[in-house]
Formats: C-alpha cells, structure tokens, sequence
C-alpha cells in the first residue's frame, strides 16, 4: 500500500567537498547580512562556484540565535542552482519563517547557521504502519509525508530530539497538519531523504573562542 518504490530505490545524498559546504555557508552568511542589515537581495556569481554548486539542488538552512531555534526553511526539489536556493532559504528563514519574528540586524552577530543539503525524494512503499517503522532508519533518514495538499517534513537531525520512530513518524504527520495514524490510509504518500549537512558558528562565540 502507500507511496510506491523500493529498499533498492533509496540513493545518498551526492556528498560535496569540505570546501564546497564552507562556500554554501558563506553565500548563506552574505545573504543573511545584505537581506537583514541592508535590506537588499543578493545572489552569488554562479560562474566563479564550482559545478555541483551551479547544479540544482534542494536545501534548507537552519539559524540558531543566542543556541535558540530561529528559522528553518527549505525546498524539497531541485529546481534552481543549489547556491542561489541556499541563498534564497537563508532569507526566508531569517525573515519569513511564520514560527520566529523576523531576524533582527543586531541578532547577526549570534546567529549559527547549518546548511543541509538533501538527496532526492525516495517513496518508501510499506505494507503498514509497523513496516513503516522498521524501514525508516533513525538518525539517517529524513521524513516528508503527503496527503492531498497536505505535506510535513522533519530533517534526519531531529531524531536527535525526538529518537522514537514512531514519535518521528507522528511529528512529521502534525507537521502536515495531519492526524499520527494518516499512515495507515491507503492515499498517503511516504518519502525518505538523507542531507548532508554543514554548520557554522554565530562569529560572536567564534571570535570569543579566539580570545
């Protein structure tokens, strides 16, 4: 039942060089400091990033202020350049996140940020709920539920939080604004993902390490 696709379906996230993820940070950085400081869009120039940067790709990008959650937004499909979306996702979850008030110019300084890069979307077929459970692997996949328009998505890291599969599995469904047992009708589409992520620290606890 269910979302269609195979164990023989799923693909790791297309990994990128250590210097290629500091890159993605930076034009995240740049693109945060120009929306919020100076309230302008900036993109970078495509020609001077490596191929795989140039690529589509889909992202989200996570900002912490103060350790604090402020902001996590994402795309799921690859459907622009991989450094304009992580561009464009830094923005939106600094400004456009409905959860968080919108960064402040001063809240800059404390501010981390993570880059998650995704794989593509796998359907996950299973024949139940308790299938379900046993094919999703904690701490490595990422969740995205679907259920007409409506549609919830939980990054691999948050099993750090929430390490019960079936806790997983129900937040992902809440997320969609959908009930935890949506898995068991016979419409609803599964999907699992990997990312690849890089983090950042806020320059305010860099600097004081360097003191």
């Amino acid at each position: 039942m269910n979302a269609r696709g195979t164990e023989e379906n799923r693909q790791q996230v297309e990994y990128l060089s250590p210097a290629e993820g500091e890159m993605l940070l930076e034009i995240a950085r740049r693109s945060l400091e120009e929306a919020v400081r100076h309230g302008r869009e900036w993109r970078p120039d495509l020609a001077q990033l490596p191929p795989k940067l140039q690529d589509p790709g889909a992202s989200f990008v996570t900002l912490h202020t103060h350790g604090q959650l402020h902001g996590c937004i994402g795309t799921v499909a690859p459907v622009r350049p991989l450094a304009v979306d992580v561009a464009a996702n830094a923005v939106s979850a600094a400004l456009n996140d409905p959860r968080f008030p919108p960064l402040r110019p001063a809240e800059l300084p404390y501010t981390a940020i993570e880059v998650s890069v995704l794989s593509p979307m796998q359907p996950l077929a299973y024949e139940d709920v308790e299938d379900l459970i046993a094919k999703v692997r904690p701490g490595i996949d990422g969740v995205l539920v679907k259920r007409g328009w409506h549609r919830g998505l939980l990054l691999p890291q948050v099993w750090e939080q929430i390490p019960s599969p079936q806790e997983f599995l129900a937040h992902v469904a809440l997320k969609a604004g959908l009930m935890p047992d949506v898995y068991e009708e016979p419409d609803t589409e599964v999907y699992i993902f990997q990312v690849q992520s890089f983090e950042q620290s806020a320059p305010a606890a860099s600097a004081a390490a360097h003191k």
